[in-house]
């Protein structure tokens, strides 16, 4: 089980990780928004950088804030604004085995609004056992 939990950490360390980095980058360009920065882009470029070992060490003294991630993020950012989705989703295959559902789904977009209740325990969770 240990094994487990570590791997979890090091997913978890990770996406932290690339988060700052994203937050950093982002910092660097007043008025810019998270929401144009792509996780798919952090994560690639990130995996790139580790493997082929480029990059790690910085150059430019004293540190910049945007490392090779975040200079790599900058040249591929989304478009300012994503248009709003204005057709729910279809199948694209016609051939599709589940065809007697058609014509059951929505044909315009839903709006939907969650409501969600947040607790914060003062003495934390308690300790599971490790068996």
């Amino acid at each position: 089980m240990s094994g487990l939990d570590q791997e979890v950490y090091a997913l978890l360390t990770t996406y932290q990780a690339l988060i700052r980095a994203a937050a950093d980058t982002a910092c660097t360009r007043p008025g810019l928004d998270m929401d144009r920065i792509s996780f798919t882009g952090l994560l690639a470029t990130a995996a790139d950088t580790v493997i082929s070992a480029t990059g790690v060490l910085p150059q430019a003294r004293p540190v910049e804030l945007v490392g090779t991630i975040g200079r790599a993020i900058l040249d591929a950012l989304h478009p300012a604004r994503r248009r709003h989705r204005v057709k729910a989703r279809t199948r694209k295959n016609p051939t599709s085995k589940y065809g007697p559902n058609a014509g059951q789904h929505p044909t315009t977009s839903q709006n939907y609004t969650i409501h969600t209740t947040v607790t914060f325990l003062e003495n934390g969770l308690a300790n599971r056992s490790r068996k």
